[in-house]
Formats: structure tokens, C-alpha cells, sequence
């Protein structure tokens, strides 16, 4: 199951039936008709437990009875599309949640006592993403947390919405609307704290920490294996130089101290420069080590 399916459960199961949500859901993911009859509205979801829960939104808040359709996609995921859908009394419902404009159709931005009403903002936060909402799992790639909105104007009202409650926000422009975005994973998790999905806060939080240990780990694996690497390449050239001197002048014509590290590092080629100094009698600086093993190289470049 998806991080952003989690989330969404966990939503559906803190609902208070908040007027706000619903009209939140109906703007991302409702569409209008006219029959002979009147006008008819549609919210659609891929999601079952959403579809349930907007079933259940429109009864417990208008007493009104909306079908619950489903058909298959033609595409290739094939994904089961949910319809809930009302015939009756759609002009009192838009009417109470702002959404009507004066042509028919759904108004493009947020009413605007959503914006001034801090609990009906968390609610309307909360209805937008459990409609058209998504959050990459955190433990898979880069933090980001979508909104995506049909009407530019919407996506705008949603980042205002979002920086009442501090959140670096942004919207974006595709081809098939307007997306409202968080980067940072600080946000993504007061975004949670702010539509009251602790768990999937929690749940994130634990997941960026594990995330972010692997990745210091295998930074710190990277770097002892890139140490050990040229500590192995420099310990070669220097054998070799070691070999070449011994065979053309002979190491006993070497001063004493040359001699004594010569043997050492032909005696333990894996050693690093600091168990070399250590190794001596009496132990040695590293910076001492290295002067002499330059020494011992530039005397074989000579040779």
C-alpha cells in the first residue's frame, strides 16, 4: 500500500464531517450536468474508501441519498474509477458550500471565509488532498508532497491557504492544470500536524531518519573505501620503488633511518601511515613516516 493511500485512510477515519472538506473535494474532483430535470454533479476518485467517505459526507451533511457508480479505465494502468452521484437538491448543496458561479458551473478560487477561518482552512486542506492529493514515500526518493487543481486561480488560493500555516508552498503550471507542491520534508510533516495526520507524520519522520542514516552511512562507507584505496595505491609505489633500490644499490647502503622503514612497510604493505608510526621503536609522527617514505620515492626516481 502507498504512503499516499496511508494517509488518506488515516483522513477518512479523523473526518468531523467538516462542510469545508467536502467542498474542498467537490472543487478538485466534482463536475457538473443539466437535465431536464436540473443540474446533476458528479465527484469522481480512484479510491473506494474516498468514494465511501464522500457518500457519506453528502448524507450525513444534506440527509440527500447520491449513487455510488464505478467503471474501468481504458488506459493501460486499468484502475477502477469511483462516481458518486447526485441528481437532486445540487443547487442548495453549492449554494451552502460557495461553489456555484452565476453561469452554472464551480467557482475557480476558495471562498473567502475558508481562507479567514483557521479549523475551516485545516478542513478544506484535508478535503484537497484526500481528493486529488499525493506525497512520494520518503523513503524512496526525493520529499514531495501535490496537490493538483484543475483551475490556476484555486491552486493559488491553496498556497496562500498553506503559508497562513507557515508552509513553503509553491504552484506550478502542467498541461492538465496547476499543481500546489511542499519540497521540504518539514513542511510535509507540519502539513500533516495541520490536517491532523499524526501518524502519517510520525510514520514520515521515522522514515526520513532511516533514510538519511543509510545515506550517512554509505557516505562514511565511501570514504573509508576511497581512503583505503589510495592508502593500497600509495603502499605499491612504494614497494616497487623499495624493490627497485634494493636491487641497484642494495638497502644497506640506505641511512638507518630509510632502512628501518623501508623493511616496516615491505614487512606490512596493508598498513596505513599511522600503524607505521606506531610501529617503530621509538614511535614515529605520521608527518616523520611520510618524509621519509617521500625520501625513499624520490631516491628511486633518481636511480
Amino acid at each position: 500500500m502507498s504512503f499516499t493511500i496511508n494517509v488518506k485512510e488515516e483522513l477518512i477515519g479523523l473526518s468531523n464531517h467538516d462542510k469545508a472538506e467536502l467542498s474542498a473535494i467537490i472543487k478538485l474532483s466534482g463536475s457538473l450536468g443539466l437535465t431536464p430535470k436540473g443540474l446533476t454533479l458528479s465527484v469522481t476518485t480512484e479510491n473506494a474508501k474516498v468514494a465511501r467517505h464522500i457518500y457519506t459526507l453528502i448524507s450525513n451533511l444534506y440527509q440527500l441519498k447520491a449513487d455510488v457508480r464505478h467503471h474501468q479505465k481504458t488506459n493501460l494502468k486499468k484502475n477502477r474509477v469511483y462516481q458518486v452521484f447526485l441528481d437532486q437538491e445540487v443547487e442548495v448543496v453549492l449554494n451552502d458550500l460557495h461553489l456555484a458561479d452565476s453561469f452554472f458551473g464551480l467557482d475557480t478560487g476558495i471562498d473567502p471565509h475558508i481562507l479567514e477561518d483557521a479549523q475551516a482552512s485545516r478542513a478544506y486542506l484535508r478535503g484537497a488532498f484526500l481528493s486529488s492529493g499525493s506525497v512520494k514515500d520518503p523513503e524512496k526518493g526525493r520529499y514531495q508532497l501535490e496537490i493538483n487543481s484543475i483551475y490556476h486561480d484555486h491552486a493559488q488560493d491553496l498556497v496562500e491557504l498553506m503559508k497562513g500555516f507557515l508552509l513553503d508552498a509553491k504552484c506550478l503550471e502542467r498541461k492538465k492544470g496547476t499543481v500546489t507542491y511542499l519540497q521540504r520534508a518539514e513542511d510535509i510533516m507540519d502539513f500533516f500536524i495541520v490536517i491532523g495526520a499524526m501518524s502519517a507524520r510520525d510514520n514520515f519522520e521515522q522514515a526520513k531518519i532511516l533514510r538519511e542514516t543509510r545515506n550517512d552511512l554509505n557516505r562514511a562507507n565511501n570514504v573509508e573505501t576511497a581512503n583505503i584505496a589510495r592508502t593500497v595505491t600509495a603502499s605499491v609505489k612504494t614497494i616497487n620503488n623499495i624493490v627497485k633500490i634494493d636491487g641497484q644499490i642494495g638497502l644497506g647502503t640506505l641511512p638507518n633511518d630509510l632502512q628501518e622503514i623501508a623493511q616496516l612497510r615491505m614487512a606490512h604493505p596493508e598498513y596505513s601511515i599511522q600503524q607505521l608510526a606506531d610501529s617503530l621503536d621509538p614511535p614515529l609522527s605520521k608527518s616523520g613516516v611520510n618524509h621519509r617514505l617521500r625520501k625513499l620515492n624520490k631516491l628511486a626516481d633518481d636511480l
